[in-house]
This record gives C-alpha cells, structure tokens and sequence, in this order.
C-alpha cells in the first residue's frame, strides 16, 4: 500500500530499515557510523525470522569465482572488523570448512572448482584420503579425498544480530519491534516516510532487509523483486565434544546451492558448535511458507550424516528447527538503490548466505545512500536486472 503526500514530510529519520536480522543489524550499524539517524523495524522480534534459523556460515568454500565470492571475501574482511564491537559470546570462530567426495568424478570435479577459487584468491587444499583423515579422524574410510578451506568460518547468528543492533543503538539507532510495514509514503515521488501499523513514520530512506519477506516487503513498497522462500531443515545432536572439527560437507552441496530446482535436495552438512553440539544439514525445497514438519526429509538428513561420520549413528537428536532462505533466480542477492522509486534501497534474497554476506552488504547499501565510492562494483546484485530481464 503506498500513500502520496501533498506536500514534503520533514525526516523524523534519514533511513528506516525493515528488518532486525542480521543484514538489518549490519546496514543499521553502518549507516550510524555514517553519521545519519537510523530506525530499525520488524514485525516480530530481533533475528526472529531467517536468522535465527541459520547455521551461521561464514563461507567462501561453496562460492564460484564472480560477484558472489568477491562480496564474500570483502565480508569476511568485514566480520573481523566486527570483533572490536563483538563480545566472545558470539562464537566467531575460523573453524575452516572441507569438502568432501568418494567418487573419482567428484575428485576431478572438486579439483576443478578449487583450482578457480585459487585463482580468485580462496585458500584451497586439495586432500587426498589420508588427509582428509587428519584434518577430520572420525570421517568414514570410503571417501577418497576433498579440499581444505581454512578461510571458511561459523558465528552465532541470533548472538551476532542481537549484539550488533544494540551497538547500533548505542550510537543512536532507534529500534521498534512488533511493527509491520504497510507501504511507502511518497511525496512528489520520492519516498517520504512508511506507513506501518503502528503509524507513519517519516523517513528519506527505506532499507528492505526483510531476509525471506523481502519479496513481499518490495512489493509494497511498489519497487518488487522476486525474493521467494526456500524451506531448510536442520537437526542438532546432544553434546558431543570435538567429533567434528570443521564444517564438512559433500560435493553435491555446491551443486545444490547453484541448484534452481523447487522439488526437495538433500547433501550432508555436519559441523560443531562451541558448545559441543553437532549440527546436521541441509535440504532445499521450495515448498512456499508451509512450516510442516517431514519427518522424511529429517530420517535422509540423518542418514546422509551418518554416512559421512559414522560415529553420529550413537547420537541422539536433541531438536530440529526449520527455517526459509530467501531465494532468487539466479542464486545473487539484491543490493543497491531501486530505480522505481527514489529512496527504496533492497539489502535482501542472500539465500543461504546471509550471515556471512551481511556486513559487506551493510557497507555497500550505506554507501549508495551517503554517495560513497563502492567498495565493489554493485552491477550483478542491481535490482534493476530483473527489469531488464522481463
């Protein structure tokens, strides 16, 4: 729903962000840094919607050379920034990821993909067998070897979101749970404030950082982008100490992730957690919002688990939880200023990679509203690629 104004609205802020995730919390800080008042919203609670269902990958491992990965080292870059206003409570950690494979085809696909990543810049070890068995000793003896990724990294996202945003409001950010964003306020059609159900708010800027919902975010803000959800699963393991060290995954992940297909895709992911938890992924189905529980979908996770660690077969499943990675067509987020409406800036359809992309797409959103030289080029994740593809 978008209201026209007659006449120009002073700014009660320069910038509202929708969205109390994680890529909210980072454009948040970054644009308070910048000097301009800031409003974060979201209808529901601080990282209540994809990020709090996230494993908390930092990667750079499951990423082709191109936007995607150059966006990914400049956040990684950024996540170590980051530490001076994160506390250890975060979890942020270089564990390293490793891909893993028992086929020879795999052998000669992975080799492939690490040799571009290195040329990219990626830290990348092809392992054969034994190595791989140094670098994991609980990894079952059928597999044939994989690539070491010690850039790879894991973060406690709710934590992570939630000490951002207060920082952010420490330095002035306004934060406003529980409030729904109705549409765009225009005035002379250039944006001029958000009509919530709490009331208008008056604004310059508005920040779709709304993860999963930025699709329908968009579109009532009369600037859409096709955002759609992408039901995962994950199952979480009672305690059980150093049994995995770093994030190991199996080949057919990477395609998974590249993947268009909406029927349901599996490929084991297993990692620990500081608390000696293991967590067991991942499934991919475009299913819409439907919440449903498949017990099938959580019997092929364990399954492919056990496969790859045969010691989880004694674990016991302590919880699952689901969630929805907001989807594009072609696997790239949506960053950058909209062209349809002056004063729409899209931060959001970072499918999987959200966590680890957040920061970087904070200081890329924040430096096309101030007028900054980018810190990359903005081209590839241009909303306005959709536009020109219809």
């Amino acid at each position: 729903m978008t209201r026209s104004l007659s006449t120009a609205v002073a700014a009660a802020y320069d910038v509202v962000v929708v969205g109390a995730g994680i890529v909210g919390a980072c454009c948040a800080l970054e644009l308070v840094s910048m000097g301009l008042s800031v409003c974060v919203l979201d209808r529901g609670g601080v990282a209540s919607g994809t990020t709090g269902a996230g494993e908390g990958n930092i990667l750079v491992s499951d990423k082709s050379p191109g936007p995607e990965l150059d966006l990914a080292l400049l956040s990684r870059a950024l996540w170590f920034e980051l530490l001076d206003v994160l506390p250890d409570a975060v979890e942020l950690e270089a564990k390293g990821g490793v891909i893993v494979t028992g086929t020879d085809a795999g052998l000669a696909s992975l080799a492939a993909l690490s040799a571009g990543q290195r040329a990219a810049g990626i830290e990348a070890y092809d392992v054969d067998a034994a190595g791989l068995r140094e670098l994991e000793p609980h990894l079952a003896e059928s597999l044939l070897g994989g690539v070491h990724y010690p850039q790879d990294m894991q973060v406690q996202p709710m934590l992570a979101a939630a000490h951002l945003l207060r920082h952010a409001r420490d330095r002035g950010a306004a934060l406003r749970l529980r409030t729904e964003v109705l549409g765009a306020v225009t005035a002379a059609g250039v944006v001029a404030g958000v009509a919530t159900d709490q009331g208008p708010i008056a604004c310059r800027w508005v920040v779709n950082a709304a993860g999963t919902w930025g699709g329908e975010v968009s579109t009532r803000l009369r600037a859409p982008v096709p955002v759609l959800p992408r039901r995962g699963f994950i199952l979480v393991t009672e305690p059980l100490g150093e049994v995995v060290r770093h994030k190991v995954y199996g080949a057919d992940y990477v395609d998974n992730v590249a993947s268009s297909a909406e029927g349901l895709e599996t490929s084991p992911v297993v990692e620990s957690t500081r608390s000696g938890t293991v967590l067991v992924g991942a499934s991919r189905e475009r299913v819409g919002f439907d919440r449903t529980v498949s017990f099938d979908v959580l019997a092929r996770l364990a399954q492919q688990a056990r496969a790859l660690f045969p010691v989880l077969g004694a674990a016991r499943v302590q919880r699952t939880y689901r969630g929805f990675r907001p989807y594009c067509p072609d696997h790239l987020p949506v960053i950058g200023l909209d062209p349809r409406v002056d004063g729409v800036v899209h931060a959001c359809g970072h499918e999987g990679a959200g966590i680890g992309l957040a920061p970087a797409t904070g200081r890329l959103v924040a430096q096309a509203i101030t007028g900054a030289v980018p810190s990359m080029p903005l081209e590839a994740f241009s909303p306005a690629r959709f536009e020109e593809a219809a």
